[in-house]
């Protein structure tokens, strides 16, 4: 018979026979009865400092171990901060789970302190938002929670929690460890791919989304070889494969290699795993025909309801990437090899992602970033926001390791930080850089306080241009001239860095960099370099004033 047990006992013991070995959180009155129960639990528990912190290092925790990150926050405004990282977890198909405290069952419907129906609230955001009314049901809600946010399409889950309901005491069984349900291709789909591969002469693989596993891309780097096939990953989905691997052929993203979208575009058989080709890689949903994409296309996904959403393929799979990697080693190519074609496309790749050009002012960001990809280890983990900055490191830094990138496929800013908070913690023995812009960084700057707290020895790089920039280049291109809400003044980034108890230092000069770098890893502190980037060097190819000088030309006609 089961014991009897509070139902914040009931959940803290489901989370760890989920495998739940770490939580984010901000602590809440609402759930006091959860933080009591974690208080002899063996789960590392992560105070943040920021509800939109907490919630972007689960969606981290989410993407580095395939399994739901967990994040604890209060009701109301707690809630209401934490949406930033559902709707992360949302758009780049992470597994998570949101833990709300909510308001007392008696209260509900009056408009109570920081009342919220957070089923309404989430209700596109989430894959499922619901409310827990019995204490004796909660191991049969969080199982279904953790099958819901990994199965399919993964993405978040937010559950509320009202607070007397966490003091009930119940006996109720434990519900089991949840494994995903895998989704496999059957035998016709890989008969039919069989067929059009060996009738394709100019085939392409683009893989992104979530769900991988490094035995994944190892299957799938055997296949390519053997079929002579080149691999490009999704914007933002660089760990998939290795940029040093011969048949690796570039990311498609933000302002991609004009031979890859050609290559693709002159593709007989373009192979999509896992991804969605949404609007960042289809290139604003113009490098395909929709419906009918004007390419043969196989596109293999896990949810039947993405098959066919946009694009109409010529043959849809639905499985996970897992065991459609593990069925392709079952193919075998006919007659000669492709004639080079991997080989022609990683040599475009490498020529485009090279040599950095030069760019105005003192410190050159892109030849900082070409000296991280020669200095950092395979495994180390690259962790961004959003802004001009990231296009420098999809384009110079090349990833090797698997799951070694952390970005946001929708564009957060405020991301890189958080996320390199919980992957230093998750990966003590691995370097661990974020990359932010100074709009960015102060997103979630509060979170180095979370760095120090826990002795996170990870490295934030801040390119400060004084503005933002994303927003300034759109600015000058559609109303030249006339700036307005996109200038930024700046904190000492270092300083700060110091005051929170961590190691900052100031970087006016390229030679600057790479000592400064060394310095910080040396410290054993959280560490901060504050680079000073001109205005000037808003693109890798192009600067500010050229910019605005095309957008008025244009206009003067």
């Amino acid at each position: 018979m089961a014991e009897t047990r509070t139902g914040a006992q009931v959940l803290v013991d489901q989370l760890v026979i989920q495998g739940v070995d770490r939580l984010s959180c901000v602590p809440g009155e609402s759930y006091l009865a959860v933080l009591d129960a974690l208080h002899d639990a063996a789960v590392d528990v992560i105070v943040c400092r920021q509800e939109g912190g907490a919630s972007i290092m689960a969606e981290a925790a989410g993407k580095l171990t395939g399994r739901p990150g967990i994040c604890f926050v209060t009701r109301g405004p707690g809630a209401t901060n934490a949406s930033a990282g559902v709707h992360i977890a949302k758009q780049d198909s992470t597994p998570m789970i949101l833990f709300v405290g909510q308001i007392a069952r008696r209260m509900r419907g009056r408009e109570a302190f920081q009342e919220v129906d957070y089923r309404q609230s989430f209700s596109d955001f989430a894959k499922w938002a619901v409310e827990i009314d019995e204490a004796d049901r909660i191991p049969e809600i969080v199982a279904r929670a953790f099958r819901v946010a990994m199965q399919g399409r993964p993405g978040p889950v937010v559950v509320a929690l009202p607070e007397d309901m966490l003091d009930d005491l119940v006996a109720v069984p434990d519900a089991p460890r949840v494994e995903p349900a895998e989704p496999a291709p059957a035998p016709a789909d890989l008969a039919r791919l069989e067929t059009l591969l060996r009738a394709a002469r100019a085939p392409l693989l683009l893989i992104g989304g979530s769900r991988w596993r490094e035995a994944d891309r190892t299957n799938l780097a055997a296949f390519a070889e053997r079929f002579d096939v080149p691999v490009a990953n999704s914007f933002r989905r660089a760990g998939l494969f290795s940029s040093d691997h011969p048949n690796y052929a570039g990311e498609l993203g933000i302002g991609p290699n004009p031979a890859l979208v050609e290559r693709i575009r002159g593709s007989d058989l373009l192979i999509l795993i896992g991804g969605r080709l949404s609007e960042m890689p289809s290139q604003s949903y113009g490098l395909l025909g929709i419906p009918n994409p004007g390419v043969p296309l196989v596109h293999v996904y896990p949810d039947a309801d993405e098959l066919g959403r946009v694009y109409q393929p010529d043959l849809a799979i639905q499985s996970a990437p897992g065991p459609f990697c593990a069925a392709l080693a079952a193919l075998e190519p006919a007659g000669a090899a492709g004639a080079g074609r991997a080989e022609t496309a990683h040599a475009a790749f490498r020529a485009w992602t090279e040599t950095p050009g030069p760019q105005p002012g003192a410190f050159q960001y892109g030849e900082a970033v070409a000296w991280l990809r020669g200095r950092l280890p395979a495994d180390a983990v690259i962790c961004n926001g959003a802004g001009n900055f990231a296009t420098w490191i999809h384009r110079y830094y090349r990833f090797r390791g698997f799951g070694t990138q952390l970005a946001p496929t929708s564009g957060s800013m405020g991301y890189g930080l958080p996320a390199a908070v919980m992957a230093k913690r998750i990966h003590p023995e691995r370097i661990v850089v974020a990359l932010a812009g100074d709009g960015d960084v102060m997103m979630c700057i509060q979170e180095f306080a979370t760095a120090v707290q826990y002795g996170v020895a990870l490295v934030v790089v801040v390119l400060d241009n004084g503005m933002y920039g994303t927003i300034r280049m759109h600015q000058e291109r559609e109303y030249p001239g006339r700036v307005s809400a996109t200038t930024l003044r700046n904190p000492d980034f270092a300083a700060l860095a110091a005051a929170f108890g961590g190691h900052g230092e100031r970087v006016g000069r390229t030679a600057d960099f790479a000592p400064a770098f060394e310095r910080a890893l040396e410290s054993g502190l959280p560490a901060l370099l504050h680079c000073r980037v001109d205005p000037q060097a808003l693109t890798p190819t192009r600067t500010l004033d050229a910019i605005r000088d095309e957008a008025l030309a244009k206009a003067r006609g």
